[in-house]
């Protein structure tokens, strides 16, 4: 394990085994000052990582009292496996549930609210989560989640008919065609350089099997929306060529959620935490502390929260 600390963060890193045997890399920032008011438990998105890329989004939430836990995802990042190969999504969901699932079970985190932060393929690793266990997490925040690839960035219904037979005869190919998604993912320049000169990241094309999953798990969340059921607010910028905002506003309108909160933002591209200006940032930060903040003063998290929000039979639509 490895651990450093500045004035209001102490980060520590380590890895961990999954039930296949890879070491998966895993990382936490937590206040150093402060008992924390809630846990926040970080989805990353597709050929993307924890520990570099969502720092700063980890740091943000730390600064407003949040202690923030990553995993890197079996072939991303530090993690075991060949780079931006998922060859089962559902496994990769497991990995990542059975991970955050013993860190709010410790002695110290019982009774602390648990929430949900993903990034795009991160919103649907976050959808099956609370799939897997509906009441278990206390809310969810989706910035611009994969509950379905926008039109732009899929190929034609026969080249997809032709990859997807394929993709269980050369399944780690590297021959999907596609637009280069870290140049219309982000709109500063600089981010589009750091993105590419991070060695954790994955650039080339999209393997067959992994394009094979993410169609696959984002076809079946587009079908089932209604199942939604936690506290969650939705962001999508309105200018986003990755993942489809339409469907972020068919997620608001059809959750059977009780508390549910929609923000689109006019301008603003696919990378909402850290792919925008500063200002574009900072306001989008606003919105995401200022819901956290809102719903972590309830003090009770888990299946305590779920009991109370249902005797209660509130309903929060923002």
């Amino acid at each position: 394990m490895q651990a450093s600390q500045t004035d209001d963060t102490v980060y520590e890193e380590s890895f961990i085994n999954n039930s296949r045997g890879m070491k998966l890399f895993t990382c936490k920032w937590v206040p150093a000052k402060q008992e924390p008011k809630a846990l926040v438990f970080i989805c990353h998105g597709y050929a993307m990582e924890c520990s570099i890329t969502m720092n700063s989004t980890a740091r943000r939430l730390v600064k407003a009292g949040f202690a923030v836990y990553g995993i890197d995802y079996e072939g991303h990042g530090k993690s075991d496996g060949l780079s931006a190969y998922v060859p089962n999504f559902d496994q990769l969901v497991d990995d990542v549930s059975t991970h955050y699932t013993s860190i709010c079970e410790r002695e110290e985190n019982k009774g602390k609210m648990r929430f949900l932060l993903g990034e795009s393929m991160g919103g649907a690793v976050l959808l099956l989560l609370h799939r897997k266990k509906p009441e278990f997490w206390d809310g969810a925040i989706l910035a611009a989640p994969m509950c379905k690839i926008a039109e732009e960035m899929k190929p034609n219904p026969l080249v997809i008919s032709i990859l997807s037979k394929l993709s269980g005869v050369i399944p780690s190919w590297k021959i999907i065609p596609g637009q280069d998604i870290i140049e219309i993912a982000f709109k500063q320049p600089e981010i589009r350089k750091q993105v590419k000169e991070n060695p954790y990241c994955y650039k080339g094309r999209p393997r067959l099997k992994t394009a094979y999953e993410l169609l696959r798990v984002s076809t079946d969340l587009e079908k089932r929306l209604n199942e939604v059921s936690l506290p969650f607010m939705v962001l999508h910028g309105e200018d986003d060529k990755v993942t489809d905002k339409a469907v972020s506003g068919e997620l608001y309108e059809v959750a059977s959620s009780w508390d549910k909160t929609l923000k689109l933002y006019p301008g603003m591209w696919h990378g909402l935490l850290y792919g925008e200006t500063p200002e574009n940032i900072d306001l989008v930060f606003a919105d995401i502390i200022g819901w956290l903040d809102k719903r972590a003063s309830d003090g009770k998290g888990g299946a305590e929260s779920e009991r109370k929000r249902r005797t209660d039979g509130i309903s929060l639509k923002g």
